[in-house]
């Protein structure tokens, strides 16, 4: 990601440091399931937890021997852990850890999206509020048309992002499924009951289905919605660039106006001229 344009809390989540992070969660959510089933020592498990640990140099290091960046992981902690680590990765393929661990990052990522789509709901409708009455022209193909209001124009962009707050809160609840399932999604070597345990503790539902790896539509469908609400905000902000070219100029980017005329500043977002057909 861009580091100019990226939330520090959202480019946080996608660093090795933090994918490792969640990694070793699904790892030790899986031993407390294991233990509560009586398949590991309850104590291996408590080890495990006050033990467990990696440094991403070290994994990267380890990688470029093996080839292999789950074994380079797993064998890292393992330095860490020692004997107890033997019950770390039992039963289970590569991608049970990697694709639940990938579940909870996009859960996550999709409360921080979730949560800026909120602010800027709010934002939308206070202006549209604000400017019910604010008339200005409307237009057909960029012509001159019948007269409307500024607020009637952000209501658009206000119904819009409530319907992104919906998908997305959708899409929220289908990414978070995880699979403990084993070698091509077979339970031959994990109970199923380890599975829903270990779940359920990473607060994530069992894949209906799994294979070797969790469906990728449930991540295209992630994107997708993603990708709409980029589109709309794309839209909202080439509308309002429109809007303060300076033979048009019914809108006024607040760090323009400021340099231009301060006095006639409304609120702390994006500035509208009170009077006359501007908004």
């Amino acid at each position: 990601m861009i580091e100019r344009y990226t939330l520090p809390e959202m480019g946080n989540l996608w660093t090795d440091t933090y994918k490792m992070k969640t990694w070793l969660q699904v790892e030790i959510a899986v031993c407390e399931a294991q233990a509560e089933l009586g398949y590991i020592p309850q104590a291996a498990v408590e080890e495990i937890k006050a033990k467990a640990n990696f440094d991403p140099k070290r994994v990267l290091e380890i990688e470029a021997e093996v080839h292999h960046d789950v074994i380079a992981f797993l064998t890292n902690v393992n330095e860490y852990v020692g004997e107890a680590g033997r019950y770390i990765h039992l039963g289970m393929t590569s991608s049970d850890m990697i694709d639940t661990a990938l579940s909870l990052q996009l859960r996550d990522s999709l409360q921080i999206v979730l949560t800026q789509v909120e602010n800027l709901i709010q934002a939308i409708r206070y202006q549209a509020q604000q400017h019910r009455d604010t008339v200005m022209v409307g237009r057909s193909h960029g012509i001159h048309a019948e007269p409307i209001t500024f607020g009637f124009k952000l209501a658009g962009w206000l119904a819009e992002m409530l319907r992104h707050r919906d998908r997305l809160s959708r899409v929220q609840d289908q990414i978070a499924v995880g699979q403990i399932s084993g070698a091509v999604g077979t339970y031959a070597n994990i109970d199923p009951k380890i599975e829903a345990i270990a779940c359920q503790k990473l607060g994530l539902r069992p894949d209906t289905a799994s294979t070797q790896v969790i469906a990728r539509d449930i991540h295209a469908d992630f994107m997708q919605a993603i990708a709409l609400v980029a589109a709309s905000l794309e839209r909202f902000a080439v509308e309002i660039r429109n809007l303060q070219r300076t033979d048009v100029l019914e809108v006024e980017e607040f760090l323009l106006r400021v340099k231009k005329a301060p006095q006639r500043c409304l609120t702390s977002a994006t500035r509208f001229a009170p009077s006359d057909s501007r908004a």
